[in-house]
């Protein structure tokens, strides 16, 4: 491996960033070789799985992977020694093509790349609204749903900040970025005890796998159906991103952050939809799907969560 695949952050043209290392491998994971080959083949299988066991139990299964930046933007990349073409993302969405509830997302990102608006921060790992709507519309029609019809035109307001990119950077550059004002029907019904005291404490952002929300959405116009997301960051359990646009759009819709099912969960709540949507750096972890969503529901005794002045320094 070269000096420069062991970096964590590629610096590319005109201030754009990806990240190329971690503890995922990401640049790595761009290679052909035998061990990525039958990694992709178990993920195939476990989707495969999954479906057939949510289908065997009256319940629509949706999965999909959000590409990273090197996938879609390879040409904002600079004198990086690699093959788009080999992004795992690809790869996998070459085997399950035939598979009507995996959902593609290379190709209409990819598509959308040259437009007027940005589909990822500059500045961060994630995508903007603009490249989630894509994201969602292509959901939405995997699942025979219709989006809202104004969707899209909800309020816009930009922040200005670091993220999570820039923030691995010794010059921390800063990025201003539009989000988007979603939900207007929809509201939060449920948080779990874990997500309650990490907003008590000030420290939403630093709550990640497990947290666990449930939103309604009483408006006529709501799709009447039930949706469980097991996601990530992507999505998020905050209103923002696509659950924020998948809440406005169903009439119940439950977010799961992790990659591993509950499968008790998901029998309990016997949604009509099962969706599970992953970032691609996350392809190099094959999940078990023994997750307890019971068990992450509150935080450990033994480690309280503190304020967020309170805490140490990182």
């Amino acid at each position: 491996m070269t000096r420069r695949n062991r970096e964590l952050v590629h610096r590319g043209r005109e201030g754009w960033l990806f990240l190329i290392g971690g503890t995922n491998g990401v640049l790595d994971q761009y290679r052909r070789t035998l061990s990525g080959w039958w990694q992709l083949r178990r993920w195939a299988r476990l989707i495969e799985a999954r479906t057939a066991r949510a289908q065997r139990l009256g319940i629509r299964a949706i999965h999909t992977i959000v590409p990273e930046k090197l996938t879609i933007y390879d040409d904002r990349t600079l004198d990086l020694a690699y093959d788009p073409r080999l992004s795992p993302a690809r790869r996998l969405a070459r085997r399950l093509d035939r598979m009507s509830g995996f959902v593609d997302l290379v190709a209409p990102l990819r598509a959308a790349r040259d437009g007027p608006v940005p589909l990822f921060r500059r500045t961060d790992s994630h995508w903007t609204y603009d490249g989630c709507l894509i994201g969602y519309r292509a959901l939405m029609r995997a699942c025979g749903a219709v989006p809202p019809p104004d969707i899209a035109e909800r309020r816009r307001f930009e922040t200005e900040g670091l993220w999570d990119l820039g923030d691995k950077l010794p010059d921390r550059p800063r990025e201003t970025v539009v989000n988007w004002a979603v939900l207007r029907e929809a509201s939060r019904s449920y948080a779990s005890p874990l997500v309650e005291a990490y907003e008590a404490a000030g420290r939403a952002g630093d709550l990640h796998v497990g947290a666990h929300v449930i939103y309604r959405n009483p408006s006529p116009h709501a799709d009447p159906r039930t949706l469980v997301l097991f996601g990530d960051s992507y999505a998020h359990y905050a209103p923002i991103l696509l659950t924020s646009l998948l809440a406005e759009s169903f009439r119940e819709m439950h977010f799961v952050w992790s990659s591993s099912l509950d499968w008790a969960y998901v029998e309990r709540v016997r949604p009509d939809i099962l969706m599970v949507e992953m970032a691609e750096r996350f392809l190099a972890r094959l999940p078990d799907d023994s997750f307890d969503v019971t068990a992450c529901a509150r935080p450990e005794m033994d480690d309280p969560v503190r304020p967020a002045e309170a805490a140490p320094a990182a």
